[in-house]
Formats: C-alpha cells, structure tokens, sequence
C-alpha cells in the first residue's frame, strides 16, 4: 500500500523533460527556482478512501499544516498519512506518514521524514536536502549528488500542481526528478485528455493522467496507474486506479478543506 500511496503523491513525476508553460523564476546568483503558486495553502487538507478490489482498506490523509523557518528560508510544512481500517488491518496493519518541509518560495524540499509501518515490516528515513551544494544527506552518514530542484515523495505532488496544463495535449509528456530510496527515481507521466468523474463528494471535470512506471514489479504494464486531476488551480486528485499483479487499488476523494481556488465540481 505504501508504494501505491506514493506513487498516487508523486502523480506528476517523470526524468528530464521540461515543463511547458512553467511560471518560474531564479534567484539572483543562484540556481535555486522560484515559482508563482496559485495553487495551495496553509490549511488544506484531503483526505481519501483507499479500496482494495471490493474491500474498503483504509484512508490516507494529505495536509499543510503550517508555515516553518528551516535555515532562513520559509517552508510549508506538508504532512501525508495512510492508515488501514479496522478490519483490513485483522489481515495487514498498515500505519505510514510523510512529511516534507518544502521551500514556499520554490517549492522544493528543504527535508523529508518517512516512517512506515506495514504488516511488522517497518522503515525509517530522515532526508536533509541541501539545494545549495545540491546533495542531500540521508541521516546514515552518506551524502548523495542530486539536481538542484530535485523533488522528495511529497513535495512532487505539489511541485506538479503549480504547472500551468492549459495547452497540454493528449498524448503530452511531463517530469521532474525525485530523490526516493537513496537514488534518483525517473518515471514519466503522460497527458491522457480530460474527463468527468464522480466520487462520494460529487461529480469533478478532471485532468487524466498516467504516471508511466516500472512493468513487473507491482504493475502488469506501464499505464496501469492512472489519476484524475481536477480541472481547476487547485488541481488535487479526485481519483486513482491502479492495477497490480494481484488485484485492483482505488483512492477516492472523500473530503477536502482549506482550498486555495474554487473546485470544478460540476454537482
């Protein structure tokens, strides 16, 4: 559940190709971007439901929370959640959170906390990203080479959201890089049109997208995960689908609060 998660968060990763109609700046004598974000604020919260085939599974829960100094530099702190329910767990307790501290001016990860907790397997991470001397510390004394606006599991999903897809076409590819595991995971996510869906808390006019990923490992083929955008500036995920090699996962929108931008529900 928790790569599912995480590739629902990262939605828009993709490797190096540049984004069309990407409001971004730099700062003077340094590479470090700065970006226009009408996208979120402190304050919003989403939460889903998260079904495995028929099951209900559990729920995951993604917020910003506050507004935190990390060297000078103010960030967002964003904090995600997924939990199984009570009886999911009798099978496969699940309990993971993520943080990320994201830069507010260029939104892009200054750290990120991980802790996962999965049927008794359980994992720590402590990333201290260091965008000046580009390299990011993984609190096991090793240091690690990564472009400058290199992304962490959470703060791609909101990195992606201040991309402007007006013109975007079918067919239409977008990325960027995250630093996930210790290494630099490049993924592409492609442009699919748009479409209206209907969740528990409405019917949306959504974005579609499909993260292209990894064949044989959780996924059968490439396009196997695909997510629903809303069509809005906001653009947060209505829904996700993901067939794996033993089964289906879905994530539904079942509430939302705090919005930067009012949302395209159509009813």
């Amino acid at each position: 559940m928790s790569r599912i998660l995480s590739l629902v968060f990262v939605l828009l990763v993709s490797a190096r190709i540049t984004y069309p109609s990407f409001a971004q700046e730099q700062e003077k004598d340094n590479l470090l971007p700065v970006l226009t974000n009408n996208a979120f604020q402190v304050g919003e919260k989403l939460e889903y439901r998260l079904h495995y085939g028929f099951v209900d599974a559990g729920t995951a829960t993604i917020s910003v929370q506050e507004e935190i100094e990390i060297h000078g530099r103010k960030t967002l702190h964003v904090v995600g959640e997924g939990k199984s329910n009570r009886f999911f767990s009798f099978f496969f307790k699940v309990r993971d959170k993520y943080e990320s501290y994201i830069d507010a001016k260029g939104i892009f990860p200054l750290k990120f906390v991980r802790r996962v907790n999965e049927g008794g397997f359980k994992l720590s991470q402590d990333y201290i990203f260091n965008p000046d001397t580009k390299t990011v510390d993984n609190g096991k004394g090793e240091e690690f080479d990564v472009p400058v606006d290199v992304q962490d599991m959470i703060s791609a999903f909101y990195r992606a959201r201040v991309n402007d897809y007006t013109n975007a076409q079918p067919g239409d590819i977008f990325g960027m890089e995250t630093f996930i595991d210790d290494e630099i995971w490049p993924a592409q996510m492609k442009y699919l049109g748009t479409e209206t869906i209907k969740v528990e808390t409405g019917t949306y006019h959504c974005l579609k997208f499909a993260p292209v990923v990894q064949k044989g490992r959780i996924f059968k083929d490439e396009e196997d995960l695909v997510v629903w955008i809303s069509n809005d500036e906001n653009k947060i995920p209505i829904q996700a689908q993901a067939k794996i090699l033993v089964g289906s996962v879905k994530m539904d929108l079942v509430s939302y609060e705090g919005l930067k931008n009012p949302i395209a529900k159509l009813k």
